[in-house]
């Protein structure tokens, strides 16, 4: 089988963890030893979140006065580089030295009139208190918006609509190289009147990104790896349910938060759409179990409504 594997920003740097390298990549080890073990027998692309990471950069590079803050897709290319190198890393460490890996940097056109330019929801960057939230917010005219008990930045996260570096990527995977890409969504560009590309102050969800990608790349399964097993209904109350199997129209209708597992559901609705193919949201240390049907919220054109686990 053909799988794309989105990686989460905050599966790769959990909430409330320290932004340190070593925690970055003791949970890129754990994607690794997941994603290891279903090498043998399909081909692999991996892309990954990056909102924590581009935060973290904003605000070092804040820190220095006498330039202006890198933009968001210089800093997205930048995470792109830094994720793919560790993620390279791990999975070599644990794969046959002939098991080739590429890295790339993955631009990805955007409409520059997507109306998500006027209602930022992307968020990035660490957790704040409301307090701490309210100050950067004045101070460097951001955005801000609840992430559960805490707040967070948000920015514009238009639709992606065309990789450019996707015929590359078909090169790559018929030669069986195991390819990163995408990350963080890819780099937000748009073309100008003259038709000329260019960056563009943004962030592109990941999760409808990958959508796109495995669409594109004929994939037989798309995998959404994040920091919860599965997607829930009543999430934040004692009645929560986890979904087990749900049907693309069922589950549209239940709604999910813009800002966390929305993007996630409403893109594996998307590719089980388009493909008739199943899309799974799970857990990180899950993917093995998802791709044998263990874990994790399977959505399919084939299913009836939507099942709960027991």
């Amino acid at each position: 089988m053909r799988i794309v594997v989105a990686l989460g920003g905050n599966a790769l740097l959990r909430r409330g963890e320290p932004m340190t390298a070593e925690n970055q990549r003791a949970n890129v080890r754990i994607a690794a030893e997941q994603i290891a073990q279903i090498v043998p027998d399909n081909e692999i692309v991996i892309a990954h979140g990056n909102g924590p990471q581009v935060g973290l950069l904003a605000l070092q590079g804040a820190a220095y006065k006498d330039v202006e803050t890198y933009p968001l897709d210089v800093l997205g290319a930048q995470t792109e580089g830094m994720i793919g190198y560790m993620i390279e890393q791990e999975l070599g460490n644990l794969l046959p030295y002939e098991v080739p890996f590429a890295t790339l940097l993955t631009q990805v056109e955007v409409d520059a009139a997507d109306p998500a330019f006027e209602h930022p929801t992307k968020p990035i960057g660490p957790v704040y208190t409301r307090e701490e939230a309210t100050r950067l917010a004045a101070e460097r005219n951001w955005t801000i918006a609840p992430d559960g008990d805490r707040f967070r930045r948000v920015v514009a996260s238009p639709r992606p609509k065309h990789i450019f570096e996707i015929r590359p990527i078909k090169w790559l995977l018929q030669h069986g190289t195991i390819v990163i890409c995408a990350g963080g969504g890819g780099i937000p560009t748009v073309y100008d009147e003259q038709h000329k590309l260019s960056g563009v102050e943004a962030v592109i969800d990941k999760d409808l990104c990958s959508a796109l990608l495995a669409q594109e790349l004929d994939a037989d399964m798309l995998i959404i790896a994040t920091d919860v097993n599965a997607a829930y209904v009543d999430w934040d109350k004692p009645t929560r349910k986890a979904i087990s199997v749900a049907h693309p129209d069922a589950l549209e209708e239940l709604g999910f938060a813009a800002g966390s597992m929305g993007p996630k559901v409403m893109a594996a609705i998307e590719f089980a759409r388009n493909t008739g193919k199943d899309a799974v949201i799970g857990a990180l240390p899950d993917i093995v179990a998802i791709t044998e049907r263990r874990a994790g919220t399977r959505i399919s054109t084939a299913a009836r409504g939507i099942e709960y686990f027991s």
